[in-house]
């Protein structure tokens, strides 16, 4: 088969280094709900851009040999940050505060099966979160929706076999909040995101199973007690997490992920909880060098980690940090003009380390 624009994309962006992806799900008090997430790809850079995509706008999934797929208009403007192709929306939150990301999902996933002479209701891995995004209010209405698309690889290998990219993290206004896997040749899972965290292979029902291997950890400090004629100690604030893994491998990350949001303290507002948020995910921030082998092939990167991305669903605020400029932005989508008649695209920095000086005043 052909390699499109968008196979080329895939054969060079998500091959083995680029599987790790953290996401983590906060809620306050007040019922402000809150989905953060990193995106790492040690490569080279993803040139990601802010998308602001607004009503009525009229989008056409592509295929794998370019044929046109699922045709449709949006009904509801979002913005998301894309990676690679502007269509490639990787995070995002539309204008009624329907959260979607995707997350790699290495050697599990099995999407359906490709036929080029029926292609009117399939849309690919890559179009599926703007697909969600563009179309829809609430996690009930994607599940439903679901049963009437197919979705297909965009990528296929040189021999021809499929190669499945993600799972993905959807969540709504009201506190809703799945992972949606496709396995088995096109079938659709959908588990509730009960343990609030989302990271990459293997899928997230051996995640969830694998949190049972830590019922010793617990916040805090370990009790002192007497071994033998020894009073032991703990050294310091934290030893009940010691076990924790500390490794950047999906399984690791997840366990991680879930103890330290599980431990978050109580927050009442939406901007306690980003802030919290970023506070969490900068301990998933990747140094660049640790997913090589070999030293000779680490690029001129400052980070594997490229960017950190807070969404405020219930205040309809994204933020964002990226490597080259640890500084948080925000967009606030309540002042953004999504009856627009074209997508607003723009770079999420300059690409080149950022700094302010501190001008000490006498």
């Amino acid at each position: 088969m052909k390699k499109s624009i968008l196979a080329l994309f895939f054969a060079t962006c998500f091959s083995y280094t680029a599987n790790a992806c953290t996401g983590i799900s906060l809620s306050t008090t007040n019922d402000d709900y809150i989905q953060a997430r990193t995106i790492e790809w040690g490569q080279n850079d993803l040139n990601s851009k802010l998308i602001v995509s607004p009503r009525d706008y009229r989008y056409t999934a592509t295929m794998p040999d370019q044929k046109q797929g699922l045709t449709w208009v949006s009904k509801y403007g979002f913005a998301g940050i894309s990676v690679s192709d502007d269509k490639f929306i990787a995070e995002g939150v539309n204008e009624k505060g329907l959260s979607a990301g995707l997350f790699y999902f290495r050697n599990y996933g099995s999407l359906a099966t490709y036929d080029p002479q029926d292609t009117g209701n399939n849309i690919t891995d890559m179009d599926f979160v703007r697909w969600m995004l563009s179309q829809f209010e609430t996690v009930e209405e994607v599940e439903s929706a679901l049963k009437k698309i197919k979705i297909v690889t965009v990528y296929f290998d040189q021999q021809g076999n499929p190669s499945p990219t993600a799972h993905w993290r959807l969540s709504d206004k009201q506190g809703n909040s799945v992972v949606i896997e496709i396995m088995d040749h096109g079938k659709i899972n959908i588990h509730k995101n009960t343990a609030q965290v989302l990271t990459n292979s293997p899928d997230y029902p051996w995640h969830v199973t694998n949190l049972n291997n830590y019922i010793n950890l617990h916040p805090g400090s370990s009790p002192s007690q007497k071994i033998n004629d020894v009073e032991a100690q703990s050294f310091g604030v934290g030893s009940a997490f010691v076990g924790l893994p500390g490794d950047i491998s999906p399984p690791s990350r997840f366990v991680r992920a879930a103890f330290y949001v599980n431990s978050a303290p109580e927050m009442k507002t939406g901007q306690q909880a980003v802030s919290q948020a970023f506070h969490i995910l900068n301990n998933f921030d990747i140094p660049l060098g640790s997913e090589f082998n070999d030293k000779s092939h680490i690029p001129d990167l400052p980070s594997a980690t490229q960017w950190t991305s807070v969404i405020d669903q219930s205040n309809g605020l994204l933020f964002y940090k990226t490597m080259h400029d640890s500084t948080i932005r925000r967009v606030d989508l309540n002042t953004l003009n999504f009856d627009a008649k074209s997508e607003t695209k723009q770079a999420l920095d300059s690409g080149s380390f950022s700094y302010q000086d501190v001008v000490i005043k006498p």
